[in-house]
């Protein structure tokens, strides 16, 4: 199998490369390039292209992958709203992801932000570097009995529950399915959690049901002084509203690790450029947040894991077997 990998980092290929040594079979070759319509086309005479979370891979995209012969969208990367599905099987093109790669990792950053947020560690930092060790706007809460609300208990939000229980906190948890390991959660309706939750942190997929679930009407009915976490997708949070929310002082602190306009941001260096909008900066003037570019997967363990279950992917498709990881159309 030729797979075309496209938006090639260091880490991708290292990652990659490494584990390639044990398919003899695959042979990846690597693109610096984003996968968008115009650089689809490259994918003439390969099975398979591998693609990111940030990548086009709509109608277009597909349409042209089709002309080129490949069978096989592998998505180094749990999320797949980004593909149109529908198009893809029209085409006869499977599209394969990596739903549980370090669910650890993105439930470790999540915790990671909402302790940086609540204590001011980034303005903490800046500081001390400047030999100011004053403590003025630095003050915390404790998370000690506090109520941790986790929206979406797959398995990253499980594993974001379980931190939250190891901190002594009282963890409520909405999802319209409800997993059977998490005996020490409470599930309750999303508008209780809102109303509850000292903790907020979101882990569940970017659908057409939770487009935009975070707005002016949720916020609304959170506490005041509510620590709002999202390591999920941006599109969860309408980022007008969430401004808007922390002018009102309605919000303790905010951590985010995706957020609406990421798209041209992710795994870039822009220090030099001018940014088309003015959002990130405006979220990134207010003391109480903090904003890391979708580094939540970014761990040594995660990439050796996507690398394996992406290439495991192509293999089972080679040999006409199921992983579990197809996405299908509903």
């Amino acid at each position: 199998m030729k797979i075309l990998f496209y938006d090639t980092k260091s880490y991708d290929k290292e990652s990659f490369e490494a584990k390639a040594k044990d398919y003899p079979d695959i042979q990846i070759e690597y693109l610096k390039s984003e996968l968008v319509p115009s650089t689809a086309k490259l994918a003439k005479g390969y099975d398979a292209i591998c693609a990111f979370v940030s990548s086009d891979v709509g109608t277009e995209t597909i349409e042209v992958l089709h002309a080129c012969g490949v069978k096989l969208i592998l998505m180094r990367c749990a999320g797949f709203n980004n593909v149109d599905v529908e198009k893809a099987a029209a085409c006869g093109i499977k599209v394969m992801r990596v739903p549980g790669y370090s669910p650890e990792a993105v439930a470790e950053h999540a915790m990671a932000l909402a302790l940086a947020a609540n204590r001011r560690i980034h303005k903490a930092y800046v500081r001390v570097r400047e030999n100011d060790f004053s403590l003025g706007g630095m003050q915390g809460v404790n998370f000690y009995k506090k109520t941790a609300g986790i929206v979406g208990t797959g398995k990253i939000g499980a594993a974001m529950a379980r931190i939250c229980h190891g901190f002594g906190m009282n963890v409520i948890a909405y999802d319209k399915y409800q997993n059977p390991a998490l005996d020490f959660v409470t599930y309750v309706s999303l508008d209780e959690l809102l109303a509850q939750s000292d903790l907020i942190s979101l882990h569940c997929p970017l659908m057409d049901e939770t487009y935009h679930m975070i707005n002016r009407e949720s916020i609304q009915k959170m506490k005041d002084g509510v620590i709002l976490v999202n390591t999920s997708r941006g599109g969860l949070v309408k980022t007008a509203d969430l401004i808007e929310g922390i002018r009102a002082r309605k919000f303790f602190a905010v951590g985010l690790d995706v957020y609406e306009e990421e798209k041209k941001n992710v795994f870039e260096d822009r220090s030099d450029e001018i940014m088309e909008t003015s959002i990130t900066a405006r979220l990134l003037s207010f003391p109480n947040v903090i904003i890391t570019s979708h580094q939540g997967f970014f761990t040594y363990e995660a990439l050796d894991a996507i690398s394996e279950t992406t290439l495991n992917n192509a293999m089972a498709f080679t040999k006409g077997e199921r992983t579990g990881n197809e996405v299908e159309v509903e």
